[in-house]
């Protein structure tokens, strides 16, 4: 006994200098620090199995000094299901959503047809901006080609007059030469008028803005005697903005390291916070295809029901499921303990005559809110030990409690 004192009373010492020896100063590097703390947590690992076995030859060579069995918590351990979920946080989408802007340059506004809340249809004007250039170019356009047509008829009477005195051999060939050309001369003329009266009817016809989609106008920042501007239209607050709230979308980002687990169909649960409702299940309906070069993250959407509750810029909390089993073996996350070797928990073992401790080593898998999965080393049946397991040693005695 004086012998397996001794032992203790220099591996202890020996520990306390190791662990304060060396201490780094305050603003010694992390890395250093980080190795550090390793290199005394596993010689406090070793420490704990030689004052552990130190104790077993105790208790053999004295059994007055054997304890009373340490008093544990445990549990049946018994097989179910288990899902593990990606948390993120996502956000409302309208599937049909629009920034009104001019087709053209813009211009000054003349007249607004609409109200802010009012519905809309496709194709429906909203305002009118001002035109009157545009017509006086329209105008200006189809006078020219009035006249064009005039003088184009003219001169397919004058060929047609020299053709038919050229076939009683009556005049010159070159006549007839030069009254064709002049017929194709003012031929082309004429097409060109009549594509100049093409793109100035699209100049007034642009000054009418109409709606892109059918919804309703959630947005209405356009006076009359303003200038309206496809820059102006693109700025938040500024322009007129159409929502169709029929169908809705949830969309988040998902960090890259889960793409190659998240596909579409996957299922995904949601919850759009302060509208009220309730979780409710959907499926991914697109998956993005690229990674976001500053956020390091991919897209995904999904349908959601539309209810009145529901609206777009609205934050929701989304579960994606990327991984589920329906017969496995779970175990509080906190009751693996980790040395430099494995993975272990402790069960409770019946010997002849009380209850011991059994260090097991596991192999675990997806952990998911302070759970995880043990793929072997657990057996349907075992007794774990779910409080005071960080104090027990493999073999000691310990009794169970509630």
């Amino acid at each position: 006994m004086n012998t397996l004192s001794t032992k203790l009373f220099f591996i202890l010492p020996l520990a306390l200098l190791v662990a304060c020896g060396d201490s780094p100063k305050k603003n010694g590097d992390a890395a250093q620090l980080r190795k550090k703390i390793e290199e005394v947590k596993k010689e406090k690992a070793v420490l704990d199995n030689t004052l552990r076995e130190l104790e077993q030859q105790l208790a053999v060579a004295d059994p007055s000094t054997v304890r009373a069995a340490f008093l544990v918590s445990v549990d049946t351990l018994e097989k179910g299901a288990f899902a593990h979920y990606i948390d993120l946080q996502g956000r409302v989408e309208a599937e049909d959503m629009a920034y009104v802007a001019p087709a053209g340059m813009g211009g000054v506004v003349k007249a607004v047809f609409v109200k802010l809340g009012q519905r809309v249809s496709k194709g429906q004007t909203l305002l009118k901006l001002d035109d009157a250039v545009a017509r006086q170019q329209l105008t200006a356009a189809q006078q020219q080609t009035g006249m064009l047509k005039a003088r184009l008829e003219q001169a397919q009477t004058i060929l047609q007059r020299y053709e038919n005195l050229w076939k009683q051999n009556i005049g010159a060939e070159i006549s007839v030469v030069n009254a064709k050309a002049d017929v194709e001369a003012l031929a082309a003329q004429l097409r060109a008028a009549q594509a100049q009266v093409g793109m100035a009817q699209e100049q007034v016809n642009m000054a009418s803005v109409k709606a892109e989609i059918s919804g309703v106008i959630d947005e209405l920042n356009v006076k009359v005697g303003e200038l309206y501007t496809p820059q102006a239209a693109a700025t938040p607050g500024m322009g007129i903005r159409i929502v169709n709230n029929s169908r809705l979308k949830v969309v988040a980002n998902i960090p890259e390291n889960y793409i190659g687990r998240v596909k579409k169909g996957t299922l995904i649960d949601v919850n759009v916070l302060e509208s009220g409702n309730e979780n409710f299940t959907t499926k991914l309906a697109i998956v993005g295809e690229s990674i976001n070069a500053v956020t390091r993250s991919f897209n995904a959407e999904a349908i959601i029901p539309s209810t009145p509750a529901y609206k777009p810029n609205q934050t929701a909390n989304v579960r994606i499921l990327d991984y589920k089993t329906d017969s496995t073996i779970v175990v509080p996350l906190n009751t693996v303990q980790r040395d430099e070797k494995s993975r272990y928990v402790y069960v409770v073992e019946q010997t002849k005559n009380n209850l011991v401790a059994r260090k097991k080593i596991v192999t675990t898998g997806e952990a998911y809110r302070g759970q995880i999965e043990i793929k072997s080393g657990l057996t349907q049946g075992q007794v774990l030990i779910t409080r005071g397991f960080q104090n027990v040693y493999d073999g000691q005695s310990v009794k169970a409690v509630q």
